[in-house]
């Protein structure tokens, strides 16, 4: 008798810590559902883990800029009868112009991208998440999140929503086997900073600062299905994360958990 193999979807899948998410996940033995922009660099990956690990791989292209894309994702998965293990909210993007010199649609893009986009997708699979009595989500953070804003950047205040977003989900799930966790890398050898155009000065910085995404991909995998809800890869982020923030996550966590008067 062979068993179902789970299946996990990957947003932001073309490159970088999407990428490695969806090489771990099909060694672990997940089929995929990648999602990014690019068709090309999807159907190369898939053809790739479908090649190497026997996964099978379903690309959809999307544009989670866009404000029914998340409806007209599940839907897709939906008619394709596949059902979502596990979700990896990674697709990203930041702004580096000043706040008023951006045109609004960009600003609205980049919080649908990494606010709505994030939380609609994850409200879209918990119910069946929450019916099978098991279900890992984790959701892209970053270590901006514990530091002081940026100039300019809604980077800070949005990554910070998403740390505190995971948090909440994870206590009200994680009773019923769903797990969530915020995975909170530093700087990682990625096209991130090509395409936000600040390749130059981040090449400036010293080389223990950054990781590469397959560690990121890994240590977040291991915290999600340990029941971490929050996770800083790398012994120089955690260092640089607890020196940024007095009270430490885990404290927050459980003052948040036992102290909230609206709890139902």
């Amino acid at each position: 008798m062979t068993t179902a193999r789970p299946t996990a979807l990957v947003t932001g899948a073309s490159a970088g810590i999407g990428a490695a998410f969806a090489e771990l996940l099909a060694q672990e033995g997940h089929d995929l559902i990648l999602v990014a922009r690019r068709a090309e660099r999807l159907n190369e990956l898939a053809e790739r883990l479908t090649k190497q690990h026997g996964a099978t791989c379903t690309v959809l292209t999307a544009d989670l800029t866009d404000p029914g894309a998340p409806d007209e994702l599940m839907a897709s998965i939906r008619e394709r009868g596949l059902t979502v293990d596990v979700l990896i909210n990674n697709a990203g993007m930041s702004g580096s112009s000043a706040f008023a010199d951006t045109p609004w649609s960009e600003l609205a893009g980049e919080i649908q991208l990494m606010i709505t986009a994030v939380t609609q997708l994850a409200h879209l699979v918990v119910p069946d998440m929450l019916a099978r009595g098991h279900g890992r989500i984790i959701n892209l953070s970053s270590l901006a999140a514990f530091a002081p804003p940026g100039e300019s950047l809604l980077y800070t205040g949005i990554k910070t929503y998403v740390l505190g977003m995971s948090q909440a989900l994870d206590m009200e799930l994680k009773p019923h086997g769903v797990h969530v966790t915020a995975l909170c890398p530093g700087f990682t050898h990625s096209e991130f900073h090509d395409v936000m155009g600040t390749r130059e000065a981040a090449s400036h910085l010293p080389s223990i600062m950054w990781q590469r995404p397959e560690a990121v991909a890994r240590e977040g995998w291991t915290a999600v299905n340990r029941g971490k809800p929050v996770c800083v890869p790398g012994m120089f982020n955690k260092v640089a994360s607890h020196a940024m923030r007095p009270v430490p996550f885990r404290a927050q966590y459980v003052l948040g958990r036992n102290l909230n008067p609206f709890k139902n």
